[in-house]
């Protein structure tokens, strides 16, 4: 099929490379032209694993081009508007300018059969807004939304061995167009799911206020922990094991962070309260509000641990990603702590394997290193917050060596702690006693 993919971002270009490599024949389309210029290239404007290899793969191919003109969507018979729906700067709402201006520039290459999908966050009763507008048009062209579940560092697998496909719709031609769309994955059994506007906006973001209430309930459970000596890990194991439950994403720590979970559940808050039914979803306030309050709690284990004595002190933080896998420092509890504990005067130094770059542009006031073992010599304290490999990895025995450090944080309870006690390491957990 061609098909053309508006907004290659993060979303849109996994997208567009993706559906290449099933091959598609695909041109992806941003205003960026240093964005085209990388990916035309073959290089990933972010770091996703898997994803340069496909690019390359696409490329070579002749199925997968990119440009900044819309005009080149000219042939494309199926049309993702993937651009970004970034939290308002005034407010909680989703900012729906992007896919404002992408359906707008979209409307005069439109010809009838054509068929534009969704796949952005949106706010529930957009899809309709937007499909009133492509009628309007008259071009013939009708539209359906396909939210995606894409997991960053698994973004690629996603896309190509999507655990579920979800067809927002309001004509049987539309799904059959999906499917043919989504025939490898469909081939192989990945369960499909039509239903209409409303629902498939709601999908992508219940799910996403399911699981952030999820990990804000463990963290609330761990507040608990602290200060009765339980322990919240074996507390997750034993809770976990009720299959009504389940042990994933039970897992206290720093909190989740990201560019999706909390600005999804803040808009999704404001979008209810928009329709009049705020105290459905009030909860979430709650929820989001227990996941900052983690953030703090790692700044205060910190505070203890240096006596009160922060300024000065030189703070080894490992991670400055919202995730390991990933180079995406947007809402990160990592460089949150590190950014609180750099204002209250240690010298913080910050090492991670990719999101350097990201979070100097963002705070250029911290220190740097690419290289841990920097990080950690002479380090008065040592804060986990990103749970990479190679930070679980370090040889406890050696980090002693190397650091004056006798206390080691760790803000996503990951690190054997047996193993750092035996040491000589006091090991500070998160809700563990």
């Amino acid at each position: 099929m061609k098909l053309s993919v508006i907004g290659c971002g993060y979303l849109g270009a996994v997208h567009a490379a993706a559906m290449a490599e099933l091959g598609h024949d695909v041109i992806g389309i941003d205003v960026d032209p240093g964005k085209i210029e990388q990916l035309r290239a073959g290089r990933a404007p972010f770091f996703e694993p898997g994803l340069p290899e496909v690019l390359v793969s696409a490329i070579a191919s002749g199925r997968l081009r990119f440009s900044t003109d819309i005009a080149h969507a000219d042939d494309a018979t199926v049309h993702f508007v993937a651009v970004g729906t970034p939290q308002s700067r005034d407010g909680n709402a989703a900012d729906l300018r992007y896919v404002d201006a992408a359906i707008d520039a979209l409307l005069p290459h439109l010809k009838a059969g054509d068929l534009i999908v969704g796949k952005s966050t949106v706010p529930v009763g957009t899809a309709r807004r937007l499909a009133d507008r492509v009628a309007d048009a008259g071009s013939g062209a009708r539209l359906a939304w396909n939210p995606e579940f894409l997991r960053e560092g698994y973004a690629v697998k996603d896309t190509i061995e999507p655990d579920r496909l979800v067809y927002g719709v309001e004509d049987d031609r539309d799904a059959a167009v999906l499917d043919e769309v989504y025939a490898s994955a469909i081939g192989s059994g990945t369960p499909r799911i039509v239903t209409n506007f409303p629902t498939a906006e709601l999908v992508k973001v219940a799910a996403n206020a399911y699981l952030a209430t999820k990990i804000s309930f463990i963290n609330a459970m761990a507040e608990i922990a602290e200060v009765t000596g339980a322990d919240v890990t074996r507390l997750a194991d034993a809770i976990g094991h009720d299959a009504r439950i389940g042990r994933r994403f039970l897992n206290a720590g720093v909190g989740f962070g990201g560019g999706c979970l909390p600005k999804d559940i803040r808009a999704f808050v404001a979008r209810a309260e928009e329709l009049g039914r705020g105290e459905s979803i009030a909860f979430l306030k709650e929820v989001d509000a227990i996941n900052l309050r983690r953030r703090q709690r790692v700044v205060e284990l910190a505070q203890e641990a240096l006596e009160g004595a922060v300024y000065g002190k030189k703070v080894a933080v490992l991670g400055v990603t919202f995730k390991p896998h990933s180079d995406d420092v947007r809402d990160s509890p990592a460089l949150d702590v590190a950014v609180q504990l750099k204002g209250l005067g240690a010298d913080v130094v910050v090492t991670d394997p990719e999101g350097i770059d990201n979070a100097r542009l963002r705070h250029p006031q911290l220190l740097y290193s690419n290289v841990t073992e920097e990080a950690l010599r002479h380090a008065d304290l040592v804060v986990l917050v990103t749970e990479w490999p190679e930070y679980l990895g370090l040889d406890p025995a050696h980090v002693k060596e190397i650091a004056r450090a006798s206390t080691i944080i760790d803000g996503r309870n990951t690190l054997d702690a047996a193993a750092w006690k035996a040491a000589g390491w006091r090991y500070v957990g998160m809700g563990r006693s």
